[in-house]
């Protein structure tokens, strides 16, 4: 099957094109650049069925720049810019490595359609993009470099005087291009990463499903090597009638299939193997991408080598000396089913022999400068991860996951981690402090008295006391030296007091602290030096001015949008739980403060419908489209819309014990038969109530609304009886009894 390749001028153009061409059934992976997509799927092309490669360049391939020398605007007349400097054309973004990543695209291909603007821009790239094939030989010099302007110069005075380059010697090499080790954890996060653009913690979770679906083997693994009575046939078998792969695997298994390498033997499980076929439409995009590259290196790791010829000419020119190198593929192999992975292509060698001579087209000088590393990509932090012992299979996307989270880096494009200014000052911090808690050094130690632990080689007890005694020990330094952390942050951090906006009024000095709002939000008072932690992943709002009765801290009000749950909250409490059975993060939703209006005692409902140990809360602030909330889990009950009053009353219904609510319905829309507004009754038992109260979130509805046996049992907020020993959730009716068992 002859194969099209079709470039379009940005990846998002091109996504869009192959999922319209290919009806959505494509598949998907990223090039080697890291940024330009590949979607493949096959079709008609001129009559004959062919396999479509669709992707993009961004933008401009190449563009026209002067010399090195002449973009140092501080060392050139501008006006010689006009006349007399020469100028050179260059990948337009070297980082993108475009070049390479449409040879690479393009090797084997039959037909080239380029998907780009019918103006003089799209014009230009159709002509970067098409390969000129009677362009001249690129001849690398054989010193590579000097540093010495004048000295290179002067080469290249030498060598503009010769018109004709002589050959000096040929040389004709076969080489083989390895086919992969069996695939393992690290390297399955590394490839997902770099080539398919997917973090490693997400990575990791959508490997983790395909397992449970029976898609793959287990997907934490440290082995890259078959056992001997490993059956390797039974997975390839199962691609035999895939449409993207069921043709190489079908000569495979003719053929025979090829050993996999020796690799790793950890002892633990078999490599990732793909255990029963699968297609995008029934596994999704995402997990599809990860699942085809799982299927692609297994066949990959029983295929054969690829084989190609290594061509090298050498040729003088002057007293100078020039090389050049091309390669010619002998066999595939392996590259059929990984074609990212194959042999670039390169200059195409002219047949000669030693004497021979060519003429000389243009001999230039290049000036350059060396640049800085660029960020580490994930997957290069995860190679040097598992190169320095730091974390296993299962906790390197953990580690990775938490430097983001804690916002220590921030993803950029590419994949890449740009240290943000809390993380470099912490490194900073800790150099100052104790080296070894920035260095993998120490880390690596623990790793490898685990490994000893596990091999029978050292002793538990002994290792678990060494370790938590050094760790210890510089705890306490930390501790003693942390000034030296706090200057770091000072320099590079305005303080809290200089950040945020006033929101709500401190209990202790009734000034208003301060609402920072990014991660982690919090409040702070500048005057008392305190800082407050909040819920996170909502909008934080001051309530009404309202107070706490235990500190006077005005109430803020948390919301997770119109749709999810609200409650109001207040910040010392929040941070500071003021009574035995509540905990550091409680709302006022959670808080059982006995007369508190705002508390659980006063608007709790029932139980949870969904969950054992929530209680169902009146959110009153949510008025005119009402809603309950779970103050445990998920579930929102919305009811009574377009109410004017809704309120919890003090008594209880006599079947389910759940909270009565006293309801004030709009005149013009009342469900009440006549002209009633007014109606006191239990959400879970009230046949009008009922169908009012509509659950979101949830699993299953109340007991009370299904139908069948048992229709009156486990009712409202106790559902039936409680278990011995276990305590009652119901609103207290004796607020002075419930204020004696808080404070007697």
């Amino acid at each position: 099957m002859k194969t099209v390749l079709m470039v379009a001028e940005k990846p998002s153009l091109a996504q869009s094109i192959a999922k319209i061409l290919s009806r959505g059934s494509m598949s998907s992976h990223k090039g080697l650049n890291g940024t330009c997509s590949v979607h493949e799927y096959t079709g008609i092309f001129a009559g004959q069925p062919v396999r479509f490669k669709m992707t993009s360049v961004c933008g401009h391939v190449m563009t026209l720049d002067f010399l090195g020398k002449y973009n140092k605007w501080d060392k050139v007349d501008p006006a010689e810019l006009f006349s007399q400097a020469p100028t050179e054309k260059k990948e337009a973004n070297p980082k993108l490595n475009m070049v390479k990543f449409l040879q690479v695209e393009g090797r084997g291909c039959d037909y080239l359609v380029l998907w780009l603007d019918c103006d003089k821009e799209g014009e230009n790239i159709c002509f970067e993009v098409n390969v000129d094939k009677d362009r001249s030989l690129l001849l690398d010099w054989d010193r590579v470099r000097v540093f010495d302007r004048e000295i290179a110069q002067m080469f290249l005075n030498m060598t503009k005087l010769e018109k004709e380059a002589q050959v000096e010697a040929t040389s004709k090499k076969e080489k083989a291009k390895q086919r992969p080790l069996a695939l393992n954890t690290v390297e399955m996060l590394r490839v997902a990463s770099s080539s398919l653009g997917m973090g490693p913690q997400h990575a990791m979770q959508t490997a983790e499903r395909l397992y449970t679906q029976g898609y793959i083997s287990y997907p934490r693994t440290e082995t890259t090597h078959y056992p001997e009575n490993f059956d390797l046939k039974g997975p390839l078998r199962q691609q035999a009638n895939h449409p993207y792969w069921a043709d190489t695997v079908k000569q495979l298994l003719a053929e025979g299939i090829n050993r996999p390498r020796k690799g790793h033997d950890a002892g633990d499980h078999p490599p990732i193997t793909p255990m029963r076929s699968a297609t995008e439409a029934e596994l999704g995009s995402e997990a599809w991408r990860l699942y085809e590259y799982i299927t692609r290196h297994f066949i990959a790791t029983v295929s054969y080598d690829c084989k190609y010829l290594q061509s090298t000419i050498s040729f003088r020119i002057g007293p100078e000396h020039f090389t050049c190198t091309g390669k010619t593929v002998i066999s595939p192999g392996f590259t059929e089913i990984m074609p990212w992975q194959s042999v670039p292509l390169e200059e195409s060698l002219p047949t000669c022999q030693k004497g021979d001579t060519f003429p000389v087209g243009e001999v230039k000088l290049l000036e350059k400068q060396t640049s800085p590393p660029d960020y580490l990509t994930e997957a290069e932090l995860i190679t040097l991860m598992e190169k320095h012992g730091i974390g296993t299979d299962a906790s390197i996307p953990v580690h990775i996951n938490n430097i983001c989270q804690r916002n220590y880096v921030v993803v950029e494009s590419g994949r890449r981690l740009k240290p943000t200014n809390l993380g470099i000052v912490l490194v900073h911090g800790y150099y100052k402090i104790d080296a070894e808690l920035v260095l993998p050094t120490i880390r690596s130690a623990v790793e490898k008295q685990l490994n000893l632990i596990a091999q029978g080689k050292a002793d538990y007890c002994q290792v678990l006391g060494h370790t938590l005694d050094i760790f210890k020990r510089k705890f306490h330094y930390f501790v003693d030296s942390i000034a030296g952390m706090d200057e770091l942050m000072e320099v590079s951090f305005s303080p809290l007091a200089a950040t945020g906006k006033p929101l709500s009024r401190c209990g202790k000095c009734h000034r208003f602290m301060k609402y920072i709002q990014a991660k982690p939000s919090r409040l702070h008072c500048s005057h008392c030096d305190e800082t407050y932690t909040l819920p996170q992943n909502g909008t934080i709002k001051l309530y009404k001015e309202l107070r706490c009765p235990l500190d006077d801290f005005e109430l803020v009000l948390w919301s997770s949008g119109s749709r999810g749950k609200s409650y109001p909250l207040c910040p010392y409490c929040y941070n500071h739980p003021p009574f035995r059975d509540m905990k550091k993060g409680m709302g006022c939703n959670e808080c059982t403060h006995p007369t508190c209006q705002h508390s659980l005692s006063m608007l709790g409902i029932g139980q949870c419908v969904e969950c054992e140990s929530g209680v169902l809360v009146l959110d009153p602030t949510s008025g005119p489209k009402w809603k309950m909330a779970c103050n445990k889990c998920n579930v929102v009950a919305h009811c009574f819309e377009n109410a004017h009053r809704v309120r919890v009353s003090p008594e209880t219904c006599s079947s389910c014990e759940a909270a009565l609510l006293d309801v004030d319905f709009n005149k013009a829309k009342s469900p009440l038969p006549g002209d009633e507004t007014q109606h006191t009754g239990c959400v879970f038992c009230d046949p009008i109530f009922q169908e009012l109260v509509e659950l979101k979130h949830a699993a299953s509805c109340h007991p009370m609304h299904r139908g069948g046996p048992g229709r009156r049992q486990g009712r409202g907020r106790a559902r039936g009886r409680r278990p011995a020993g276990k305590p009652s959730t119901r609103r207290p009716k004796d607020k002075m009894s419930a204020l004696a068992a808080y404070f007697v």
